[in-house]
């Protein structure tokens, strides 16, 4: 993914809400479920990691990445973003 790409892609993140949260329990196999079929369908998502949470935004984001083939976008804070082409479009 070029640099362009990618700042796009930002941009785009830029006002989407989180819609799945990390937590104390860590990430295990439904949140990486869920985090599949919303890449799936929605391309490009916003997560975030609760103060709970042991892993930091960063671990969080690259840990769903590599369980889902996604490529981190960016981690702000206790925020981060994930996007992974659809292959069907």
């Amino acid at each position: 993914m070029t640099g362009k790409e990618r700042a796009r892609i930002r941009k785009d993140a830029h006002s989407l809400e989180p819609i799945f949260q990390v937590g104390k329990g860590d990430i295990g196999e439904n949140l990486i479920d869920a985090v599949d079929k919303a890449l799936t369908k929605r391309e490009l998502i916003k997560m975030s990691v609760l103060e709970t949470s042991e892993l930091s935004a960063k671990e969080a984001a690259e840990r769903l990445a590599e369980e889902t083939g996604a490529e981190v976008i960016s981690v702000i804070g206790r925020r981060f973003v994930l996007y992974r082409q659809n292959p069907e479009e």
